[in-house]
């Protein structure tokens, strides 16, 4: 009888010998089982436990808690996986998984390889390159693709699990309403009650696996005053009128910003203000003892700080140390050790002036460089230049990760703790690359120019359906952030080997083609050659667009030669390639009248696009978020109006 034993009893562990026990069943050949017993005193068989209970060393994790270190000595018969903490355990399981290859390129069990095949002999000692490896909710959110997310996050090699808000249900209206579908799919509302348990549910995965739960983001600015921020937008009767006081004050008004109360920042030199905030947020943080990381983001938006004459002597981030200061404070009187994460984001870009941090070990600092460009990685070195001076209510964002950079070290004069980036690969960019090529490597330089810079780690705000053609992007984005020491050729051969078998490389030659036909610098709107006419004009980039049913007639015959694979992978992988094709077609039509300046066609295009693509929208809901994907599309693309009439360039 082949066995399993637990040396350490905790939840990871007891899931990891679970995950364990499965995958050894679908590998062997010959069938048989694996009993799992916990036994600390086994010597013999497969063992998972802590390093510390064998007796290995563990003195390069500066924290056993945040820091992974995954340990494995196994031959055919049996031997030791381990970690330096529960999780790390539930991680080697997974790696020593993959040295036997086994992969996972997509949600789900279709996105599963598990090879038939005996074992054998492998060791392994790896700490991760970074210490925070994970992702946020974001998108159009339905609750089996947030249950597959979280179980396909530690097959990655990632540990963090963040969910945004106090209850998303913004995000999950977004699908059950079937946003930019209802043509094809009745909505389904579901209630904030339904979502709120939903939340909960995902928490207690995330747990099971011994992932970090990151919590909230935005909220604090309006929650404590009862403000309702379970709807985007409320009108100005909703308000609670003893709330309107600690609105924050613009052209002597105290209002919602565009009444959404997410954007609505609080008057923060009001000290009752504060106490409120300071508050709910120890009380969340007494109640929800099962969150690992806090975080205390002001409001969504921009240029909306309060004007009152006793904020404006102060910064908004001077305010902002101020509050997390006094937030520390009550925390300490509590006996409350909460994790808090502040951001470097809209305002709060621009450092404190006067104000610093008192209890460091408290806090972790986020860099959120929103408007960054995604058609060029991050620099490894930044050059000292000066930044912009703050204006009240009169900031531009940097366009430059540069001058984030910069923005940064200004922050690090009074901040001297850790630091973890927050990004936007897979925000809305992962439809602007459509073949994905070009975001793949921008995310695997990223990962390694964020190491260089003394940054800790990675969340990445994004569908968790940015699987469209493939995940090769989230993939290499996953893996870089587990071991920066991967290259990204082979990181291509990697994923792309498994996925299509023998033809890979003239599907990924076939994905490169249509990258450049459509190319991501005029999607993101870096290719104009006449920007006072409209950020996407440029008619020669036409023709390349009108190639793009060239390209896909020649990828569509690769795909049919290929139709069928002897694993379920393989023909998943090529069926949505197939889809794909179609959908590059009906987007390069809308794309070649965007070019000449043809808005209106434009519009009728993608239109066409949204309705006969939405048909598949059940069919793909895995891998392909359409209610964002085509939200993403309208918003930053075919609204956006040229100057001149479009009889001009027809």
């Amino acid at each position: 009888m082949r066995r399993i034993y637990k040396i350490t009893s905790a939840s990871p562990i007891d899931f990891a010998a679970e995950e364990l026990r499965k995958y050894f069943r679908m590998m062997m050949p010959h069938g048989g089982n694996y009993r799992i017993e916990y036994k600390p005193d086994a010597k013999e068989g497969f063992r998972l436990g802590l390093m510390q209970d064998f007796g290995l060393d563990v003195s390069d994790a500066e924290d056993t808690e945040l820091d992974d270190i995954l340990y494995i000595d196994c031959t055919e018969e049996g031997g030791i996986i381990a970690g330096d903490n529960p999780r790390s355990v539930l991680l080697a399981v997974y790696e020593y998984l993959r040295r036997l290859g086994c992969r996972w390129l997509f949600p789900g069990v279709d996105g599963e390889y598990i090879p038939t095949r005996e074992l054998e002999p492998i060791r392994l000692r790896h700490k991760p390159s970074m210490r925070y490896r994970g992702q946020c909710n974001e998108g159009a959110e339905f609750q089996q693709c947030m249950l597959d997310a979280i179980d396909l996050a530690p097959k990655l090699g990632m540990n963090v699990f963040m969910m945004e808000f106090m209850i998303p249900n913004s995000y999950y209206d977004m699908y059950y309403n079937h946003l930019n579908n209802t043509g094809n799919r009745s909505p389904e509302p579901v209630t904030p009650e339904q979502v709120l348990q939903w939340k909960r549910q995902c928490e207690a995965e995330i747990s099971k696996r011994g992932l970090q739960l990151h919590d909230i983001g935005h909220g604090w600015t309006c929650l404590p005053f009862g403000i309702n921020c379970s709807s985007s937008i409320i009108t100005d009767e909703e308000i609670p009128e003893e709330a309107r006081q600690f609105i924050a004050m613009r052209q002597g008004k105290r209002e919602l910003f565009n009444s959404r109360p997410l954007h609505t920042e609080f008057c923060m030199s009001n000290p009752e203000a504060r106490r409120r905030v300071v508050n709910y947020i120890a009380d969340y943080a007494d109640t929800n003892d099962n969150v690992d990381y806090l975080h205390v983001w002001l409001a969504d938006a921009r240029n909306n700080h309060c004007e009152c004459e006793e904020c404006c002597k102060r910064t908004p981030s001077d305010w902002y140390v101020i509050l997390l200061n006094e937030l520390d404070c009550e925390l300490t009187r509590r006996n409350n050790s909460a994790r808090i994460v502040f951001i470097v984001y809209t305002d709060t870009t621009f450092a404190p002036l006067t104000e610093a941090l008192d209890n460091q070990k408290r806090f972790t600092l986020m860099l959120a460089p929103i408007t960054r460009s995604f058609t060029r990685s991050l620099p490894t070195e930044i050059k000292n230049e000066p930044i912009p001076v703050y204006v009240r209510n009169d900031i531009t964002l940097p366009s430059k990760v540069e001058e984030y950079f910069l923005h940064l070290k200004s922050w690090q004069k009074m901040w001297h703790g850790s630091s973890i980036a927050y990004e936007y690969h897979f925000w809305r960019h992962q439809y602007y690359d459509v073949p994905g090529i070009n975001l793949a490597r921008v995310a695997h330089e990223d990962v390694k120019a964020y190491e260089k810079n003394g940054i800790r780690g990675i969340i990445e705000d994004g569908s968790q359906r940015s699987f469209f053609p493939n995940g090769f992007a989230f993939y290499a984005y996953a893996r870089t952030l587990f071991d920066t020491s991967l290259t990204f050729d082979g990181l291509i051969e990697d994923y792309f080997s498994v996925a299509y078998g023998s033809c890979w490389r003239q599907i990924y030659e076939y994905l490169e083609k249509l990258g450049k036909a459509f190319s991501f610098e005029f999607i993101e709107q870096e290719a104009s050659i006449d920007y006072s006419v409209s950020r996407f004009y440029n008619p020669p980039h036409a023709d390349n667009l009108r190639r793009v049913k060239e390209i896909t007639e020649e990828g569509i015959r690769i795909i049919r030669k290929n139709y069928n694979a002897p694993y379920r992978l393989g023909t998943f992988a090529m069926r949505l390639l197939e889809k794909h094709a179609e959908y590059s077609n009906m987007l390069a039509d809308a794309l070649t009248y965007k070019a000449i300046g043809a808005d209106k066609s434009a519009w009728e295009k993608f239109n066409h696009l949204v309705d006969a693509f939405g048909k598949y929208e059940a069919e793909l809901q895995s891998v392909y978020d359409h209610g964002l994907a085509m939200n993403s599309l309208k918003n930053n693309v075919f609204t956006l109006k040229t100057n001149r009439p479009e009889a001009a360039y027809m």
